[in-house]
């Protein structure tokens, strides 16, 4: 099956909301905590080992980091779509000032509340650990604003499959029960385990217009 995500390029990084290309087209956020394997993630969906950068440095995103799609088709009789993917700074690193993470903070919410083009949120939580507070923060946000948002339940190769699909199911039910609009998958971006299945996930986030 073709890859929807591959030939993302890196177009910028960007301090604040205003540094970012024109609120045109579609994106889909990367929103996860600096552990969590963001990275990793993104670059195993968009078939590109380089594309995000991965350390063993929790926290090096601290950036809004903008990567452009090729245009996304659509379907039969409509153009197709400028797309991009957005990897937001990863969150909850304790070697970053006090006063940077509370400007993330701030532009973070500034983001995910006047981004027009923002079409869903790729939510990375690692499989391990229930969902810590940023986790659930952002779910409440997506089920308030009714944002589109898919988990990946990331590092699934580190763990037993019966405790996979527990974990997938605790959060699927938890995510039914908030009123959370969205979606969950077992994630490994080492042993490529529901890569494919995500991939199409977030390529039909892109293509679907928000309400």
């Amino acid at each position: 099956m073709p890859n929807p995500l591959q030939g993302a390029q890196f177009v910028l990084a960007a301090h604040r909301l205003g540094q970012l290309p024109a609120d045109r087209g579609a994106e889909v956020a990367f929103a996860g905590r600096s552990n969590a394997g963001k990275s990793s993630a993104l670059n195993a969906l968009a078939g590109h080992k380089g594309l995000a950068r991965t350390s063993k440095t929790p926290g090096r995103t601290q950036q809004m980091v903008v990567f452009a799609l090729p245009p996304l088709a659509q379907g039969e009789g409509r153009p197709p779509l400028e797309a991009r993917l957005v990897d937001l700074p990863g969150y909850g690193y304790a070697e970053v000032p006090a006063e940077l993470r509370e400007h993330w903070k701030r532009e973070i919410d500034a983001y995910l509340h006047r981004r027009g083009s923002l079409r869903g949120v790729v939510l990375i939580v690692d499989i391990r650990h229930p969902p810590k507070p940023f986790d659930r923060m952002m779910l409440d946000f997506c089920a308030a604003t009714a944002l589109p948002c898919h988990v990946l339940l990331t590092k699934a190769d580190k763990v037993a499959r019966g405790q996979a699909a527990a974990a997938l199911e605790a959060l699927r039910r938890g995510m039914r029960e908030d009123g959370v609009p969205g979606t969950a998958q077992v994630f490994s971006s080492t042993a490529g385990t529901g890569v494919e299945e995500a991939r199409e996930r977030i390529a039909e986030l892109l293509r679907t217009p928000r309400g």
